[in-house]
């Protein structure tokens, strides 16, 4: 009795797209970028290399790609406020769901930030600054007292420090295991709630004393 190979699944355009992009970024967040091939790619997701170059052009198109899909998950808006949810649950949860995602998609995203010590991406560093200002806007309008556009300089200045110190965290507790994943919940919750109840309104004070002095 003869066997024969399995026959690729046939998937439509947006399908086959998506499960390249899963492949490719499970393989780089297991090995570093120049390990991975475009070959090996394409053998994970069970498709002809030419398929691969077809969706994406070049491995590094690629793997732009990937940070790019990376950095909108969670695709979940930051969720408001409401009775009995208070902003400590809301940001708890936010906090929650993104540690779910570095933790599956831990190479990558330690490769991202700089922390394999390959240094800074400018292309990569582009794309995470535009995420970390989406992230600015939701956490903004999370503590519904701002819309996003009419928020002050002075809490999206600290917000986005805010940004600096989670990604900090995260290399804390992925790469060198000084932090456990529990420990680096508690830090970005209660570091978010104490910047935005102790630490901008003394900037936002230090501001005021600034301009009646000049």
């Amino acid at each position: 009795m003869s066997s024969s190979a399995p026959r690729r699944q046939r998937l439509d355009h947006d399908e086959r797209r998506a499960q390249i992009l899963a492949c490719a970024r499970r393989l780089f967040s297991e090995r570093n970028y120049a390990s991975v091939s475009t070959l090996a790619i394409a053998r994970e997701a069970g498709v002809v290399r030419g398929l691969l170059h077809h969706y994406f052009g070049t491995k590094r198109e690629l793997y732009l790609e990937v940070v790019r899909t990376l950095v909108r998950m969670p695709s979940n808006p930051v969720p408001l406020q409401s009775p009995g949810r208070g902003i400590e649950v809301v940001i708890s949860e936010s906090v929650e769901r993104w540690l779910e995602m570095l933790a599956r998609n831990r190479g990558t995203w330690l490769a991202a930030i700089g922390a394999r010590g390959l240094g800074r991406d400018p292309e990569v560093e582009a794309i995470l600054d535009a995420a970390r200002e989406r992230a600015v806007d939701r956490l903004i309008e999370a503590l519904q007292t701002y819309e996003a556009a009419q928020a002050p300089a002075e809490l999206r200045a600290v917000i986005r420090a805010y940004a600096g110190l989670a990604e900090t965290a995260s290399a804390e507790w992925l790469q060198r295991g000084r932090l456990s994943r529990e420990q680096t919940h508690a830090l970005l919750v209660q570091g978010f709630l104490s910047i935005v109840r102790d630490v901008l309104p003394a900037v936002q004070r230090a501001g005021t004393s600034e301009r009646r002095t000049t």
